[in-house]
């Protein structure tokens, strides 16, 4: 394992080859995505820990989907079971590091949405966590907006802390603390990188919602938006979990022979 830099156009190639990876099988990638949002929507029903169980599952199922990319690539079959692969290849070691980083990433979680009461008051964490009503005036008079921003930008180091970390635990033998360590390290040295890739993924997204939004409004069809939004949302999100593989590859460059890269953009 080497940790690499890379100039900022890289974040361009990241983004085209997850979309390259994505076309390779859409069936399969999209079937993946159903059937994680299926699972996590059966867990959070468990009573007590459903509400936090899908997240201390994250880091888990992020190797599971990076293992499908590396099979995809290598022209081996997808099947939805390869999801839980973070849990059952690698040893009951590797299980363990997994779930650790998941109560980890829970609790990182939990100071996202407690920093984001700085803005709010806690309306925004009340919202997530409980679930709780509020009414119209409420909202209307809360800095929501403001608390979501904050939020975000507290997120920001958490990502950077759980990019990588999942897999390098998984797939190169790496010590929960350390590999978070590596992560946030890769993730700063290639920041620029980065910044490009998210501003792409960033940019498709608001083109395909305000798009395809302004072109049913002007066909007349505004009240079908919801229903043609959700599955092009679904695709672009499958997409942009495809180029999570391709940051891997480009930020470590670690491949075997039964690995083949994806093409360079």
């Amino acid at each position: 394992m080497q940790l690499i830099e890379v100039p900022a156009k890289t974040g361009y190639v990241w983004f085209r080859q997850g979309i390259w990876l994505f076309r390779k099988n859409p069936l399969a990638f999209l079937t993946l995505f159903f059937a994680y949002l299926l699972a996590m929507t059966l867990i959070s029903l468990i009573p007590v820990i459903g509400g936090v169980l899908p997240l201390a599952l994250i880091p888990g199922i992020a190797v599971g989907f990076m293992a499908a990319c590396r099979d995809t690539i290598a022209g081996k079959p997808v099947f939805p079971t390869i999801l839980v692969d973070g849990f059952r290849s690698y040893g009951s070691t590797v299980a363990r590091r997994l779930l650790l980083l998941g109560c980890l990433y829970i609790v990182a979680m939990a100071l996202v949405l407690a920093g984001s009461a700085l803005a709010d008051g806690g309306i925004l964490l009340r919202l997530m966590v409980n679930g709780e009503a509020m009414q119209q005036e409420t909202l209307a008079t809360s800095n929501l907006p403001l608390a979501i921003l904050t939020a975000l930008a507290f997120y920001v180091p958490v990502a950077m802390l759980f990019w990588f970390s999942p897999i390098l635990a998984a797939w190169h033998d790496v010590p929960p603390v350390k590999a978070m360590f590596f992560s946030i390290i890769s993730c700063w040295r290639n920041r620029g990188a980065f910044v490009v890739y998210g501003a792409l993924w960033f940019a498709v997204a608001i083109t395909v919602s305000l798009g395809l939004s302004t072109l049913l409004q002007a066909l007349g069809a505004g009240d079908l938006a919801l229903i043609v939004l959700m599955p092009a949302s679904i695709i672009v999100t499958t997409m942009l979990y495809c180029s999570f593989y391709a940051t891997y590859r480009g930020c470590f460059g670690v491949q075997g022979p039964e690995q083949p890269a994806p093409p360079v953009a």
